[in-house]
């Protein structure tokens, strides 16, 4: 990007969206589909002999046809994008290995950004009172974690976690060696994996002492929630751990069907908003039902309620859509982040807010094997559908938060509290409420903090093996996005007096703050 060095691009891009409504550009595949490219144009010369067939894998198209991918990238400069994004939505190990095309990840990412990177600068060059930036594209992959549905049995999952940590951490290493600005997150529908991408890129952040800015984006259905049935709210709350660029909402749905949720999103985000959904609905005949100037109308109505940041268009939409939502969001003043209260939010599939009014927080403790024997004999003897029921009656007879342990000799805490929560996901009046990870062992709590898509709360951290470590373990609590419990205990011991127990919990205040 042709700016001064000695100012980086998140302090220049975050006073643009104090200045104005940034565009972002709009569909890669829309472009691509229109043009009626066959088998052989996937393939080009590189992949003539590729043992599977590659249509319509548009990132193949990045080393096969990187004219047409140039192009696509300056036609939407041309139509005022101020953000392209690179054609790398699926160009992850999990998601190409469909095409056998696993091996050329990194290479994809990075010619990517190189050809985006050259039309930006282009158009900086031309422009220079308007720089043009390039986002790197993070999909989603073809996978689910926080539940699978089919998979058998339902407490196993084909990848973990750390798989997708993994996965994405290859996509993240080449799009930054290939020059993208910023990064782009989005379409998220499992959250549980959108926050593995979350946690790969704080951690290779912080591995390599670079920060890029990041565009956080889930995607709402028409039932109003995410895929995995997540509220707008909750879908905030689980990823606000992160320090993004911009939270928002793409994909999904039409404009008309995103109003409730960005207003709800707008009414509790603390960073700038972003808003790019398809062209309306799937018309079951590879378009959609949505109509360009509707479409921009209401994102130009969405600006002037103060809601969005950053506007653009996902499937279906083209450069005229792009340049139609420009005109209708020129000259309107950006969203400008409100005065919020410090509450405290937690999350399931819903959110649970304390306010200082809040009556008293009802955590269910008999899903803990210290504090229940029948729960301990259940989970003994391997009677998980029993264990879930145990959850279940808490929840249904009021529990706001509930608490998991599995510590006992001759059990697997680890394997057990992975079972425990993933078959709770799959109990959508279980899922609905925050929980509480509860354990003296470290593995067991990250254990668990790998299988929760929402914030959960852990139980717990304390200052006796000192500074360093309590820093350590709650840098990694924030990066899988979860709440802590602190108890008033130091190297000196447990707190006993009042003063004691004040001196702690403001020295760890003043730690974590």
């Amino acid at each position: 990007m042709l700016l001064p060095a000695f100012t980086s691009t998140r302090a220049i891009l975050e006073e643009l969206l104090a200045q104005r409504i940034l565009l972002l550009d709009g569909s890669m595949g829309a472009f691509i589909y229109a043009r009626g490219l066959q088998e052989e144009d996937y393939r080009g010369t590189r992949f003539r002999k590729h043992p599977k067939l590659l249509k319509n894998c548009t990132e193949a198209l990045v080393l096969t046809q990187p004219e047409l991918i140039d192009e696509i990238h300056r036609s939407y400069l041309d139509a005022g994008a101020d953000i392209i994004e690179t054609c790398t939505f699926n160009a992850t190990p999990l998601a190409l290995a469909e095409f056998g095309l696993q091996e050329y990840v990194a290479e994809i990412n990075r010619t990517a950004a190189e050809i985006a990177r050259r039309a930006a600068d282009d158009f900086t060059r031309r422009n220079r009172d308007r720089p043009r930036f390039v986002a790197g594209s993070i999909g989603p992959t073809n996978k689910t974690l926080y539940i699978e549905p089919g998979h058998e049995p339902p407490d196993t999952r084909s990848f973990s976690f750390d798989d997708f940590v993994a996965n994405y951490t290859v996509q993240i290493e080449a799009l930054i060696a290939g020059g993208v600005d910023l990064l782009a997150v989005e379409t998220g529908n499992d959250i549980l994996i959108l926050k593995a991408c979350l946690f790969a890129l704080e951690q290779y952040f912080a591995e390599h002492n670079v920060r890029l800015p990041v565009i956080v984006s889930g995607t709402i259905y028409d039932n109003g929630r995410t895929l995995l049935a997540q509220t707008p709210e909750a879908f905030y709350v689980s990823v606000a751990h992160f320090d993004a660029l911009a939270v928002g909402f793409n994909c999904g749905v039409g404009a008309d069907l995103l109003r409730g949720p960005v207003e709800s999103l707008a009414a509790i985000s603390r960073k700038p908003i972003s808003v790019y959904p398809n062209a309306g609905l799937p018309d079951g005949m590879g378009g959609f039902t949505g109509d360009r100037d509707r479409t921009a109308a209401l994102l130009g109505e969405f600006a002037r309620n103060g809601w969005v940041n950053i506007v653009g268009g996902c499937c279906g939409t083209t450069p005229e859509w792009i340049a139609a939502i420009g005109r209708a969001v020129e000259g309107v003043a950006p969203r400008k982040v409100p005065e919020l209260p410090a509450w405290s939010y937690y999350c399931g599939n819903e959110v649970l807010v304390v306010r200082p009014e809040t009556n008293f927080v009802m955590i269910g403790e008999r899903c803990n094997i210290t504090g229940s024997l029948q729960f301990k004999r259940l989970i003994k003897e391997g009677n998980y559908e029993a264990a879930v029921q145990v959850a279940r009656e808490q929840v249904h007879n009021g529990a706001n938060i509930l608490d998991i342990n599995m510590d006992a000799d001759l059990i697997d805490s680890e394997e057990a509290m992975t079972r425990f929560l993933r078959l709770l996901a799959n109990e959508p009046d279980l899922a609905r409420i925050p929980l509480m990870i509860d354990s003296s062992k470290w593995s067991v709590i990250t254990a668990g903090l790998k299988c929760v898509q929402g914030k959960p709360i852990v139980n717990s951290i304390s200052l006796k093996e000192g500074e360093e470590k309590f820093l350590e373990q709650a840098h990694l609590i924030k990066r899988y996005g979860a709440a802590v419990v602190v108890m008033a205990f130091d190297e000196e011991g447990q707190a006993v007096t009042a003063d004691r127990k004040v001196e702690i919990s403001a020295r760890a205040y003043r730690l974590l703050t």
